[in-house]
Order: C-alpha cells, then sequence, then structure tokens
C-alpha cells in the first residue's frame, strides 16, 4: 500500500485482507479499530490482540476512563502509515497484530466483572497471542495478571504510575485500582523482587510490599537511560508484564486523567525510557486511566496510543531474535 491508495481505501477495520502491513486511509474518516488493524475474534495466526476494556467502576476522583479505549483507537489512527520512529523496524510489517474489540460485560453486576476478564484474556491467550489492553480504571490490571500467571506464572511487573496501588486491603472480592497489585502480590501472581514502580510521587502509608521504586524525582535526576538500565536489571529476564497508567506523565502532558498529580513523567522521558528497557521478557501490557472527557484537545489519548504502540515495539523486539 502507499499513500495514493488513501483515495480508494476506507474502513480498513473491516475490509483489510492482510494482518500485516501498514494502512494509508484517511486519518480522518473510516472505521477506528487500533492502528487500523482488522477487528476479528478469530487469533488464528495473530500475535498480538489489541483489546478494549471499557471499565470505570473504581476511579479516585474523575470519572471518563470507560471512554478511553474509544479515544486511543481514534488517536491511534495518526499512527499506522509509517515505522514507530527511533525503533530501526515497523512491528506493523513483521507482525500480525488485530483489534479484538472490547470486552462484553454486565454493568450493572460489577462483581462479576473480574472474571469475564480473567477469561477474555485467557482466550486470547489459548489461541497463542499475547495482550495489549486498553483501559479502562487501573483495577483491570489485577485479573489480566491472573490470565498471565496462569500461563507463565508469577509475573515480574513493570509499573508506570503516579501511585504505588498497593493499599492493605485483603477483601479480594473488592474491585479497587488503588489495590489490585497489593493483592496480585498476596495471590502470588507477581514477583516483588523482579518488579518495579517507576514515576510514583504520592505518600503510602501501607508500604510497597517489596516492589522496587523508582519515583518521579529519581527519574528527573538520574536520567532516563539510568532508569532504564535499573529496570532492565531488576526484571532480568523474566516474564514481564507492563502497565502504564497515563498519570505518570505531568498533568501538563496529560490532563484527562481521573488523578492528576504534578511532577511527573515528560512524555519524551517516558518514551525514552520505554525505548531503554528494549529487550526485557515482555509477554503483555495495558494503557489505562485515559478519561477523554477532562481533556478537550486530545493529547492524553494521544499519549495513550503511542503507549500502547511502544509496548508492542517492547513485545516485538524480543521476538525479532
Amino acid at each position: 500500500m502507499a499513500l495514493e491508495d488513501a483515495k480508494t481505501q476506507v474502513d480498513q477495520a473491516f475490509t483489510r485482507d492482510d494482518v500485516k502491513g501498514a494502512s494509508f486511509e484517511n486519518a480522518f474518516g473510516g472505521a477506528t479499530s487500533f492502528l487500523r488493524r482488522r477487528y476479528t475474534k478469530d487469533l488464528s495466526g495473530i500475535d498480538v490482540a489489541v483489546t478494549g476494556i471499557p471499565f470505570d467502576q473504581a476511579v479516585t476522583n474523575r470519572t471518563g476512563t470507560r471512554l478511553g479505549p474509544r479515544a486511543i483507537r481514534e488517536a491511534s489512527t495518526l499512527q499506522p502509515y509509517d515505522p514507530p520512529y527511533g525503533w530501526g523496524f515497523d512491528p506493523l510489517g513483521e507482525f500480525a497484530v488485530a483489534d479484538y474489540g472490547d470486552l462484553a460485560f454486565d454493568y450493572a453486576k460489577v462483581s462479576d466483572f473480574p472474571e469475564t476478564l480473567t477469561q477474555h484474556i485467557r482466550s486470547i491467550l489459548d489461541q497463542g497471542a499475547a495482550s495489549i489492553a486498553l483501559g479502562g480504571d487501573h483495577y483491570i490490571s489485577f485479573p489480566i495478571i491472573k490470565a498471565y500467571a496462569e500461563k507463565f506464572g508469577p509475573m515480574s511487573l513493570i509499573h508506570f504510575d503516579a501511585h504505588s496501588d498497593t493499599w492493605v486491603d485483603d477483601d479480594m472480592e473488592r474491585i479497587d485500582h488503588g489495590t489490585m497489585f497489593y493483592k496480585a502480590i498476596k495471590l502470588g501472581l507477581i514477583d516483588p523482587k523482579t518488579s518495579v514502580q517507576v514515576g510514583i510521587r504520592t505518600v503510602n502509608l501501607d508500604g510497597d510490599m517489596g516492589m522496587n521504586i523508582i519515583d518521579a524525582p529519581e527519574v528527573h535526576e538520574t536520567g532516563n537511560a539510568a532508569v532504564a538500565a535499573k529496570i532492565r536489571q531488576i526484571v532480568g529476564d523474566r516474564p514481564a508484564y507492563l502497565s502504564f497508567d497515563i498519570d505518570c506523565l505531568d498533568p501538563a502532558y496529560a490532563p484527562g486523567t481521573g488523578t492528576p498529580v504534578w511532577g511527573g513523567l515528560t512524555s519524551a522521558q517516558a518514551a525514552a525510557i520505554l525505548r531503554g528497557i528494549a529487550g526485557v521478557n515482555l509477554q503483555g501490557g495495558d494503557i489505562v486511566e485515559v478519561s477523554p472527557p477532562f481533556d478537550t484537545t486530545g493529547a492524553t489519548a494521544v499519549a495513550g496510543a503511542h503507549v500502547a504502540m511502544e509496548i508492542l515495539c517492547l513485545w516485538a523486539w524480543t521476538r525479532r531474535g
């Protein structure tokens, strides 16, 4: 395909025949799948399934993250024309990526949501694909990691956030976006010794559950390369899952989130650190807490779309050998 194909190509989310390659559909039109990938529930031959989790029950302040997947997909329409700058390869050309659509769940039976999501991710992993989830509030990481731990054993978590999300909560039935990593560690889904939290800048009186912390001041003071090297050292070659809460970024770069906290990472810092950890044994990831109603510019969704692309590139980098 080439740029002139935009004259005749539209709705590639439904009409494209291939599962690899760029898309030159007009960015301002057509069905907005993630990166103009084909929507499908059949993952035969698919390497990565991108799926939306429009869940918005457990936010601290401003609701709206249920609209995050839709906004991220729309923002991503600017990206599938060319390989991502700086990586040196084209993940869309080398790997089969599909949009698996959104999770279906009964919004009036919230207690059923965790197992519904875990089964959704199981269905992706059972078909031999990895998952990248577009959230949704941060609680979604817990049911997702459960499915990953069933397949790979305890995961090494690479967690970008302003908050540690390890507040003490021993009621495993509670659905809370600030306690899910506490629960995941308690249940043996995450190995805290080989996990790391980046960008933290809020106090957690309950402790860090033994996870390694690289707070926002350390990022600013030591620099991107040092932070990336420290992450690689902590995680080693263990199976890893990456969760990126958009409020890891300073509100100047991502105002559309439920819990903005000043002093965060710039988008340039986040991009450099993500690329600096290339080579970790990444198995999947998510981007969460994008809340479009609180950002009329769309900058937060743009950042979310780029983070999702970086997760894809990190996954692909390991598999390229």
